[in-house]
């Protein structure tokens, strides 16, 4: 039963983790018979969008740790307290919590920084030639947490042309992908999807990650 860490960036699709997203990832894990290990960095997050108004709500402040543990009833780990070198793979879901909690590249686009110990993970996986997934936006914090490392990752999040011209800055190679199909990086065992970058609905988002889950389990 492989041990697979799933990185969450709080709950709900503008302020956090997408919640169908997450959903997916964990439906499809567990279908697989994973050792799901979920984590979340200790920390507040960036702001707290209403989303029903999609209005920035100044008057609240919410943790990112505390808010993941909504999608997976509590069990949930500090990241900082998850061995990574003990995880087989690592899956990071989207939402706009990926780009301003995990990394800034909602706030400072090419100039952004990714959260240290999210950065540490991602590089432990890939330098140990284990397979991680990255989800919708996410695919951006792979190529920036790479940056420099010398590693070329291959990777979509859709079509955007502004964020494939970011993900290129970073050193990493972008491919178009239709929103049901995922892209596998066969020499650095990474595999990305668009999900709610192209998605209409919940199919279509299902049927990208489910593939990409599979192409997961190729390589463990």
């Amino acid at each position: 039963m492989p041990k697979i860490g799933v990185i969450f960036s709080g709950c709900g699709v503008f302020d956090g983790t997408e919640i169908t997203e997450a959903v997916m990832t964990l439906y499809f894990l567990e279908k697989k018979g994973a050792d799901i290990v979920c984590m979340a960095p200790n920390m507040e997050q960036y702001h707290v969008v209403n989303h029903l108004t999609g209005d920035v709500d100044e008057s609240k402040k919410r943790n990112v740790l505390e808010e993941a543990a909504r999608l997976v009833r509590g069990n949930v780990k500090d990241i900082k307290d998850v061995d990574i070198n003990e995880l087989d793979a690592l899956v990071i879901p989207g939402g706009f919590g990926a780009a301003k909690n995990l990394t800034t590249y909602a706030i400072d686009g090419n100039d952004c920084k990714v959260n240290e110990d999210v950065k540490k993970a991602v590089n432990t996986i890939v330098t140990s030639k284990k397979p991680m997934a990255a989800i919708c936006i996410a695919p951006v914090l792979v190529a920036k947490a790479l940056e420099g490392t010398g590693i070329k990752s291959i990777i979509t999040i859709g079509s955007d042309e502004n964020v494939a011209g970011s993900i290129e800055s970073f050193g990493a190679t972008h491919v178009e992908c239709p929103v049901k199909e995922a892209i596998v990086d066969e020499e650095n065992k990474i595999i990305t999807t668009p999900a709610f970058m192209l998605a209409q609905n919940t199919l279509e988002v299902a049927s990208g990650i489910e593939k990409t889950i599979e192409n997961l389990y190729k390589f463990l």
